[in-house]
């Protein structure tokens, strides 16, 4: 009986965390963090490094790449929430979707690439909901009908 209690007490010990996990700075030999957004179709890589705030998109600067104020400023919600306006240097490359799918992709690639750069940002930006991939997507069209759902237009003659 001694041996069989003392294998419950080390089963407890396994199963009861020791604390939040640790997150740890991933940076390449240029001294730059990647991460992968999606949204939508659309699919952007990003990449940051400390710099002077210069965001680039498929090699244009950022507002003349996003023209609408709406989609910019999409675009720069992590940067802000954080309070890291002007420090970090962004290029990114996206493609598929339209506009609106890729300045959602660029943004969750920039929150995933900021907590990979400072950890420390994580809760800030987990809050904010900027971690999170949205994965609304286009549902299918189903045969029988005109769109996903919309039937065909009846015609009692």
């Amino acid at each position: 009986m001694a041996d069989l209690s003392s294998l419950k007490d080390l089963g407890t010990a396994a199963a009861a965390p020791d604390s939040a996990p640790v997150y740890v700075k991933k940076v390449d030999a240029q001294g730059r963090s990647y991460a992968t957004g999606k949204r939508k179709d659309a699919v952007a890589r990003v990449w940051i490094k400390p710099g002077s705030g210069k965001i680039t998109v498929n090699g244009k600067p950022f507002s003349a790449y996003f023209a609408r104020p709406v989609l910019q400023m999409i675009l720069q919600q992590p940067i802000v929430a954080v309070a890291r306006d002007g420090q970090f240097d962004v290029d990114a490359t996206v493609a598929g979707g339209g506009l609106s799918g890729q300045a959602g992709a660029v943004r969750h690639g920039l929150s995933k690439a900021l907590t990979y750069f400072e950890p420390g940002l994580r809760s800030v930006l987990k809050k904010g909901g900027f971690l999170t991939r949205d994965s609304r997507v286009v549902e299918r069209k189903k045969y029988g009908k005109a769109k996903a759902r919309r039937s065909f237009q009846f015609s009692k003659r």
